[in-house]
Parts: C-alpha cells; sequence; structure tokens
C-alpha cells in the first residue's frame, strides 16, 4: 500500500517556529502540498493570507447542495480570499476533504445579507448560470475582485442571486444536457479568473 505524505523527520528537527513537533515526531499524511508538510495548521492559514487573490465565491445553499464540500475544495486550490454559504448554515463536509481547515467560510442567512456585505467589501457580485441573455464566461472579462455566485443544484441561481448580481455568466455547453453540476460549474469559472488574473508560478 503506497504510503500518503510523508514519515517522522529525521533528527535534528529544523528550528522553524512554524513546525508542528507532533508531525515531526510522526509524521505527515494530511492534504497538503509539500511545501507545507510539518507545518502547523494555523501556520498554513497565516501564509496563505499572504497571497490570496481577491476573488470570492459564494453558493446558495437551499436544499443541502452535496456540491458545496467540492466548491470549497476547488476554492482552496484556487486560493480563493473566501467561500460564502448563503442559506442554510449546514453543509457536506465530506467533498471538501478537509479542505475547509485552510480555507475562509463566511455564512450569510440570505442573499440580502451577502448584498449588504458585498457592498461593505466594495467587491461586485458575479452570476454563473446558463440563463438567457447571460454573457458567455469565455470571452467576458471578470472584475479582478469580485464574488462568482452559484446557485442550487438544479433551479439554479435564485431570482434574488440573480437581480442583485451585476451581470450573469454563462459556460458554453454543446451536448444534450441542459446544465453542468454545480462543483464543475464553479471550478470552470475560477479557473477562467486564474487564467485571466493570477500570475501563474
Amino acid at each position: 500500500m503506497d504510503v500518503v505524505g510523508v514519515g517522522p523527520h529525521p533528527t535534528p528537527w529544523p528550528d522553524d517556529a512554524r513546525l508542528d513537533p507532533d508531525l515531526l515526531e510522526h509524521g505527515d499524511s494530511r492534504n497538503v502540498v509539500d511545501q507545507y508538510r510539518y507545518w502547523r495548521r494555523d501556520a498554513i492559514i497565516e501564509d496563505l493570507d499572504t497571497h490570496r487573490h481577491p476573488f470570492h465565491v459564494a453558493i446558495e445553499n437551499w436544499e443541502h447542495d452535496f456540491n458545496i464540500g467540492s466548491v470549497v475544495r476547488t476554492a482552496n486550490a484556487f486560493l480563493a480570499a473566501q467561500v460564502h454559504i448563503v442559506g442554510r448554515r449546514r453543509w457536506n463536509r465530506r467533498g471538501a476533504m478537509v479542505t475547509d481547515r485552510y480555507q475562509h467560510v463566511m455564512h450569510h442567512d440570505d442573499v440580502n445579507d451577502l448584498v449588504q456585505w458585498a457592498k461593505e467589501a466594495e467587491v461586485p457580485l458575479v452570476g454563473v448560470d446558463n440563463l438567457p441573455g447571460a454573457e458567455p464566461l469565455e470571452s467576458y472579462e471578470l472584475p479582478r475582485a469580485c464574488v462568482l455566485v452559484f446557485g442550487q443544484e438544479g433551479p439554479g441561481l435564485s431570482d434574488a442571486a440573480r437581480a442583485a448580481s451585476v451581470t450573469t455568466v454563462s459556460i458554453a455547453q454543446f451536448g444534450s444536457t441542459r446544465s453542468i453540476n454545480a462543483g464543475a460549474a464553479a471550478a470552470i469559472a475560477m479557473h477562467a479568473w486564474v487564467r485571466q488574473h493570477a500570475g501563474l508560478p
């Protein structure tokens, strides 16, 4: 069986306050990049906070959407500033693969609460849904600072979310299905932002 992560660190241990003595002693099997092996969780978050991207992700959660964990995991991979969950406070964390430990997640009771937060933060809401009149994501210039808003799996963006968005963008599709999985749509939209604005390593 393949070993996930790394085993105990050889002694003498490095003199680095960011490192966790328990992980150094027993090994680190967490789902983190090699740069953060043996680091304390708070140290990882502190380092990520120094270079998070200025885009946010919001997803409506009215019916316990199972895609939210996947959205959080992808937001962590693309280093979103924050994930906003609108509606129900509880969500299925299984799909996040514990990445929610390193990703800032904020809850809003309803769309109006999200809108008020966005107004104070001075970031526009950009809806993502395949709706009539939507701008093609493939050619739309996303704002550098923005909130990408996704609706519930199935019904899509609520009327309130769409009305609050400065625009709605759609993802080009070529098959017979009416829509794609909300987690997949979120990944595509986040990657579109990365291609436009992130400095690639």
